[in-house]
């Protein structure tokens, strides 16, 4: 049986959302060979403005590029937690930054304060994007950590490899906390 997973990362612009989703496109691409269509947008002030990018995950070719219902979306502000939060499929699940969202609007959501983490044990806020990835490849399933790990050797700016890797690692890590969810796969077999 095929899948269609469908994922958005949305926030602030500066949060590095859109290499966030180049990564994961990467990674489920090239690295784990399945099918995969990166979208983005911002608003027209980069840094503060809105930002959200989507990555489309599956076994056969992608025929639209755009999410229609989404089985994952990590918020890294309210606004977007609040925008977005309907465009969910009933099974799909919701990764908030508590370090800005408040008010969650489902049960089936995992709050992590990945900026506040990025700052405290890595010093550095601006890898709370890499982090985020770090709990999205824990709980979802949907991409192999070896992937991403070599997507972020690619992908990040130079000397900064190691960083984002342990960054990568601090979000599995306090991802552990929340429930894995069945990757698309495997929600079929008996």
């Amino acid at each position: 049986m095929s899948f269609r997973y469908e994922v958005r990362l949305a926030g602030s612009g500066g949060q590095g959302l859109i290499l966030a989703s180049i990564i994961l496109a990467d990674a489920t691409g090239i690295h784990d060979g399945r099918y995969v269509a990166q979208t983005q947008s911002y608003g027209p002030e980069a840094r503060g403005g809105a930002s959200k990018a989507e990555v489309i995950i599956s076994d056969e070719e992608i025929d639209y590029p755009k999410a229609r219902r989404l089985d994952f979306l990590l918020a890294m502000n309210q606004k977007s937690c609040d925008e977005y939060y309907k465009d969910i499929k009933p099974d799909g699940f919701l990764l908030v930054d508590s370090t800005f969202v408040n008010r969650v609007p489902t049960e089936m959501a995992g709050q992590i304060s990945f900026t506040q983490i990025a700052r405290e044990r890595l010093g550095r806020e601006f890898v709370a994007n890499i982090m985020s990835l770090g709990a999205l490849t824990r709980i979802s399933g949907i991409v192999s950590s070896r992937a991403m790990e070599a997507s972020i050797q690619s992908h990040v700016p130079p000397g900064s490899e190691m960083l984002n890797l342990q960054a990568f690692k601090v979000g599995m890590s306090v991802a552990r906390k929340i429930p894995r969810l069945v990757p698309p796969w495997k929600r079929h077999q008996a």
